[in-house]
């Protein structure tokens, strides 16, 4: 096979590969692969307390990350100051228990959905709230930037399902 014969048979796969390289260096150069991007959130709910119930409350949100990179809820702050504490709930047949837990995660391309069944933010003394309060949460992250949100107080039978 002479020389030219051979670029023609080498030459195609060669050029596709060099495209290929191409396209994937700049892809991920502008942030295309694997490079984390940082979650987002919308308002929240905050339970509220009702009378006879122990002196503890909890904040829902829902986290989404559009990126590739898992990310993880490290922690929470309100308004009024005071510990929160991320917990995840424990099933065990009927029964069930908590257990406080140092980060919630958020999956690459994924969500973080808190609910009173999974995973919460546990306010441990809240001071007095009333339905339909706005309540100034931030919440922070392994990788993402901090998220300033709000959470409104709802009763329990007005709790999303």
């Amino acid at each position: 096979m002479s020389g030219l014969e051979r670029l023609k048979v080498v030459g195609p796969p060669v050029g596709a590969a060099a495209l290929a390289l191409v396209l994937l260096t700049g892809w991920t150069a502008f942030g295309g692969a694997g490079r984390s991007r940082p979650v987002e959130a919308g308002p929240g709910w905050v339970l509220l307390p009702t009378a006879g119930a122990a002196s503890a409350t909890a904040a829902f949100f829902t986290v989404r990350n559009p990126g590739d990179i898992p990310d993880e809820l490290t922690g929470a702050s309100w308004e009024f100051g005071g510990h929160i504490i991320p917990k995840r709930h424990l099933h065990q047949g009927a029964a069930g228990s908590w257990e406080p837990v140092a980060a919630l995660p958020v999956p690459g391309r994924g969500e973080l959905v808190m609910s009173p069944e999974d995973a919460d933010l546990m306010i441990p003394a809240p001071p007095p709230l009333r339905a339909g309060q706005w309540v100034e949460f931030t919440l922070t992250f392994r990788h993402s930037p901090q998220l300033r949100l709000r959470a409104q107080v709802l009763a329990p039978a007005d709790r999303p399902r």
